[in-house]
């Protein structure tokens, strides 16, 4: 185990690289606005050129924080799945809430097909995805609550939410073969996930769902570190598991389905983070990790928007396929050096 002075000095060194990584990601993009200048427009002066105030405070400020706020959700969520159901694999996606939102998003997108009539006085935009992604959620998380009454087992409801995401699978695909070019690639837009769509008034929803779903969480500390011995272990314990695994499973699947709502369905950081903070830290004490696991998601999600931005260019990458290009190696070659170091 590592000495905790030696967890504060990583605690510490994560904090500064996360603000490291946050100044770098708002000063660069299309257009490069020097750290000099920077400093300038956040603490007020008008010295600046106004374009740069507006990109700053409008645009490149609060994508940053949604890519912060994103990359801590997914990366907590992840954690929790991995402890509850004991399965290095698992991630925030695997109770199908995820699924759920992308296909309210489908139906709002691709159902005008077959409801046009009815979907056309939602014409998508802005808000009528995130409602429809939210519905989506919460239709998929009231089963998975349903599920926890009626079921047991933990791997049952793992079944069940892996078998909705594939129910949902499946019905995107009807709607896809029906679907025109244009529709379909209005859904493919949004399913490469995007941090740079929100307001400020929108922004602020996002983070207080997100920040009151990790202050719920904290209760939880203990109980979730018996959980690593095996339920049996938990009980013996004095631990509540079916309180404690609905808790879980609703703070999980409210803010994976938040997440999705507002930046859509995005890759790797759930499964990766966690794995990833576990290497840095040694350590499987969720007092460690949850904080831990919540800044390194940042930084990660932080440094992928900053290479999805394409500095000095017009081009914007899509920040799905960036997590995991960027992130996958980094992940494999951490656990290979682990397992060298073993032998």
């Amino acid at each position: 185990m590592i000495p905790q002075k030696t967890y504060t000095k990583q605690a510490l060194f994560l904090g500064i690289l996360l603000m490291a990584t946050w100044l770098v990601n708002i000063s660069l993009g299309s257009v490069d606005i020097p750290f000099k200048d920077l400093f300038q427009i956040i603490f007020g002066s008008n010295e600046s050129k106004e374009s740069w105030n507006y990109i700053v405070w409008n645009f490149r400020i609060p994508k940053s924080i949604t890519a912060i706020l994103v990359g801590s959700g997914l990366g907590i969520s992840g954690l929790l799945m991995q402890t509850l159901f004991r399965n290095p694999l698992a991630g925030p996606f695997v109770l199908g809430i995820s699924s759920g939102a992308s296909l309210g998003v489908a139906v709002l997108i691709l159902g005008s097909t077959f409801l046009g009539s009815f979907l056309g006085a939602f014409s998508p935009s802005s808000y009528s995805v995130t409602i429809a992604s939210s519905l989506g959620s919460f239709l998929v998380l009231s089963v998975v609550l349903i599920a926890i009454k009626k079921i047991r087992n933990t791997m049952s409801i793992l079944i069940i939410g892996l078998m909705f995401g594939s129910i949902s699978a499946a019905i995107i695909n009807v709607l896809s073969y029906f679907s025109s070019a244009e529709l379909l690639q209005q859904f493919i837009f949004w399913s490469f996930g995007s941090l740079g769509n929100l307001s400020w008034q929108e922004l602020g929803v996002f983070s207080g769902i997100l920040l009151f779903s990790i202050l719920f969480l904290l209760k939880s500390i203990k109980p979730l570190n018996g959980l690593l011995l095996g339920e049996n272990y938990a009980v013996s314990m004095g631990i509540n598991l079916k309180k404690t695994r609905t808790l879980v499973l609703v703070v999980t699947s409210l803010m994976t389905g938040v997440i999705t709502a507002f930046s859509g369905p995005i890759a790797f950081i759930g499964l990766a983070v966690p794995h990833l903070t576990k290497l840095l830290f040694d350590t499987s004490d969720h007092k460690v990790l949850i904080p831990s696991v919540a800044f390194t998601g940042a930084i990660l999600m932080l440094i992928c928007d900053t290479i999805a931005q394409v500095p000095n260019s017009e081009y914007t990458l899509p920040i799905n396929a960036i997590t995991s290009l960027f992130g996958a190696p980094i992940v494999i070659w951490l656990l290979i050096r682990k397992q060298k170091s073993t032998i």
